[in-house]
Formats: C-alpha cells, structure tokens, sequence
C-alpha cells in the first residue's frame, strides 16, 4: 500500500477516535462540573476563597479567563478541556515519534484517544485534561533530552513535571516514574549529567513551593474525600488493556507469528523501554495498592488518568515489535472499529455522568407554584466533615454546587450526605417548623443518601402524604403534602 494511502487511513482512524469523545458533549453538567463552575462564579478575586483548600490551583484561573472568551455554556465550557487533551494527544504523538517510528507513534496516540479514561475526561469540565497535558509535555521533553544537553530543557521538564500537581495533587504519584527515567538518562559526561539534573530538580522545587500547602492538606485530610470502594484486581486489568483491544492484538500477534513478521530478536534499547513500563506502572500501582491495603479509595476511575499516557506507550513498545506496516495499520483499524462500533451503538455513552439538571428542573416547576421549600442532600463526601450552610447561602456553596448552575428559586434547606447527627438534628428542626406551618415540601437526594429520605418518611408518616415523583439520573425526588384530618387539625 502507498504511504500516502495508508497515512490518510491513519489519519481517519485517529480522527474516528478523537469523534468519540464528542458523543456526550451536549450532556447536562454533572456534580464534580458543577463544583469548577462555583469555584469561578464569583470572579477572579474568588477563586482562592471558593477552592476549599490551601494552594495555588492553575485550572480555575484558566477556566476563568476561558469563561470570559467564550462564555458559560455546557459546550463551551466542554471545548476548553478538548482543546487541552487533544495538546496532551499531540504530545504523546511527538514523544512517540522520538522512541519509534511513525505509524508506531499514531498507534500510541489513537490508543491513548480511545481508552475510557481519556473519553471521559476530554470533555470534563475539570482539571483532568489539562493533567495529562502536562503529563505528556514532561514525558516529551524527558524523551528530547536524551540527545539534547540544552539546560533549558532540563529546566522546562522540572516545570511541566511541577504542573501535573497543580492540576491535581493526587498525580504526584507519577514523579517517582519521571525522576527514575531523568536519573537514568545517559549524558556525555558526569559534569554535564548532574548539571542537568540539577537544573531539573531545582526547577521543579521552586515550581512545586505553592501547591506544597495543597498537598499537605490533601493527605492530612485524605479520609473526607474518600467515596469509592476499594477496587478489584479486573480494575487494574482494565487500565492497562480492554478486552477489545486485547483480542485484534492477539490475532496480529499471531498472524504476524505466522508470516514471520514478529521481530522477537531484536535488542531493545533500555531506557525507552524503561520509561514506557514505569510511567504505566508506576503511578497505577501505587493508587491501586493504596486503595487496597488501607481505607484511602483512590483507584477512582478519571484518576487512572495519570497512568494511561504510559499505558498507550507500553502498547507502542508492543506493536513496534511487529515488523509490519500492514498488519500494524490492521491492528489500528481494528481496536478504533471495535471501540467505535461499542460507543456509537450505545446510548449510553451519550451520558457523561449523572447530573442533577433533571432533578432541579422537576423540583423548580413543582415548587416554585406556592414557594414549596425543598430539602437537598448533598453528594460530596466532604459535607460530612465541613459545616453546612443554613438558608440561601446553601445556593452559593460548594457542598450545594449544583445550584450554582442550575438555579432554584424556592427556599434550599441543606443536609450533609449521610444520615449523621448533623442530618437528624437540621432535619428535625425542619420538619417541627412545617408542622407548624402545615408546609408542603419536597426532599431530593442521589443514590448515597437514600437513608435521609427514608428518615424524613418515617418521622412523618402520620402527618404528610408522601408521592415519589420520580427517579432522575439516581436522584430521588419525594413530595410530602401535610395531611388533612376531618376536624381540621393536623
């Protein structure tokens, strides 16, 4: 096959691919979206103040100044963050070129384009795609430097490798994999090898001084966040290859077997394959085995993020050692026809995660007919530890995010996530006022706090009706109507 044919089949292979990250761009916010558009609402000077914790976060600001050009719709918001993965698939294509050859590196950047993390998070309206920007721009540079002295470019892989924490301090966990490949770069000389990582480290230390704060709270309060189980190994299977990826592989594999175009004899070169195997192992080990062998659940699936440029790298090493342009084009048609076949049939994948858009929507149009107040649990894991708010600063609160964006004009009383003692004493101090009003109310809540819902019905059986009026992305919505008794009490 020419090479201009077979490119242009590449190129529509990776254009297939990156359309896949489109299908749930129209999707209604969801929670942890809704938490970056607070953390931005109230204009620059606020960003600091609304983030929650110490530290100097880069992605607010971003997206602040991005809000400013483009304004605060759901796609729009959406578009910054695909513009920031596809920066991060382009870099991943430029560092895979340096250790491979050209259809070699496309396959690593289609790979990468197609594995579920980078789906979702391309279109998140969070900080993740811009992680992985920095990711990639440090495993860039890093590769650069094997044939480049240049003390500037040990100074900007220090600064990209600070960036990653700046994005999200749980990526710190992929330093150990960057430092081990910057230690075991070769150089013309010991002088110009310390040099080199010297300028690296120092650039990094004075780079890393703001987010320090950040990081330190982060870990200190490492058990408020926790919201996930602990994983199973299939997790760590999954990150690492999907089955449709795995059954087109084995079938080259063999075929190229066959053909005698497998090329087992060839002596790799160390270093690529070191960087390629610990930037994919070493940061997914380390959040799996502290999800596993201590109560901190962090194998949380969009912070498997930080390991897949590596995950698509290990898979490079592998195909290049099929020697085949054809079989290798074969390949990268298969996994992009197998994945998008997958996604477009699926309605599913039209859904970026559950939001509460539908929820608020119902509660607004049925509450706001006689000002009905509406009772809200929150979703985020920290509203069990923080205080929480009282009356309408409830519609301007982090733990309440979602009211930020999609508003409600009736009266919010506010609830914790769990069913605690914070929960039963706001809840009965509600529930004793509109008795003595004879208030109708709702009560809404996701999947979580279901047991607050329950609560709420049993401490008011023999006073309100209760009507479920329906299920919205797991989020329950009730209506209680007091009771009419014949004599006219309650």
């Amino acid at each position: 096959m020419p090479d201009r044919a077979r490119y242009a089949m590449y190129a529509l292979a990776l254009g297939v691919s990156i359309s896949i990250w489109f299908l749930a761009i129209r999707s209604p916010l969801w929670l942890d979206e809704t938490v970056s558009f607070f953390t931005i609402k109230g204009g620059f000077a606020q960003i600091l103040t609304r983030q929650g914790w110490p530290g100097v976060p880069a992605y607010p600001f971003l997206l602040w100044l991005w809000t400013k050009a483009t304004g605060t719709g759901e796609i729009t918001l959406r578009m910054f963050s695909v513009l920031a993965m596809l920066g991060a698939t382009y870099l991943l294509y430029r560092a895979a070129r340096e250790l491979f050859d050209t259809d070699v590196a496309i396959i690593a950047a289609v790979v990468f384009c197609l594995h579920p993390v980078v789906i979702f998070a391309s279109i998140d309206i969070r900080p993740y795609p811009f992680a992985a920007l920095a990711i990639t721009a440090s495993i860039f540079i890093l590769v650069r430097s094997r044939h480049n002295n240049a003390n500037w470019l040990a100074a900007l892989f220090g600064f990209f490798a600070a960036c990653i924490v700046y994005f999200q301090f749980l990526f710190v966990v992929i330093l150990p994999a960057l430092a081990l490949c910057l230690f075991s770069l070769q150089a013309s000389d010991r002088k110009t090898y310390w040099r080199r990582v010297g300028i690296a480290l120092g650039t990094f230390a004075l780079a890393f001084l703001p987010v320090i704060p950040g990081v330190r709270y982060m870990f200190h309060t490492s058990g408020t966040h926790v919201f996930s189980d602990a994983p199973r190994l299939s997790y760590l299977g999954q990150l690492f290859a999907q089955k449709r990826m795995l059954y087109p592989f084995a079938a080259i594999v063999l075929l190229a077997a066959a053909t005698r175009r497998l090329d087992l004899r060839r002596r790799l070169e160390l270093w690529p394959v070191l960087l390629c195997i610990s930037l994919a192992l070493i940061p997914g080990l380390i959040l799996y085995g502290v999800s596993v062998e201590t109560s901190i659940h962090i194998f949380v699936f969009r912070y498997r993020l930080v390991a897949v440029p590596g995950v698509a790298l290990c898979w490079a090493l592998a195909v290049s050692r099929i020697d085949s342009r054809a079989l290798r084009l074969l390949f990268c048609v298969a996994i992009v026809a197998a994945t998008a076949f997958i996604y477009f049939k699926s309605p599913a994948s039209r859904i970026h995660d559950y939001t509460w858009k539908y929820a608020l929507d119902v509660v607004e149009k049925n509450a706001s007919a006689d000002g009905a107040p509406v009772v809200i649990c929150s979703d985020l894991p920290e509203s069990d530890y923080l205080p929480v708010p009282t009356g309408a600063a409830a519609k301007d609160s982090a733990i309440f995010a979602p009211l930020s964006y999609y508003q409600l004009t009736v009266p919010v009383v506010p609830l914790p996530r769990g069913l605690n003692d914070e929960a039963k004493r706001a809840g009965s101090h509600f529930l004793k006022e509109a008795e003595q009003r004879h208030q109708r109310f709702l009560a809404m809540a996701f999947m979580a706090s279901w047991d607050t819902l329950d609560w709420l019905v049993d401490n008011t059986d023999d006073i309100y009706s209760v009507r479920e009026l329906g299920m919205f992305n797991g989020i329950r919505v009730l209506e209680f109507t007091p009771l009419a008794h014949a004599d006219g009490s309650r």
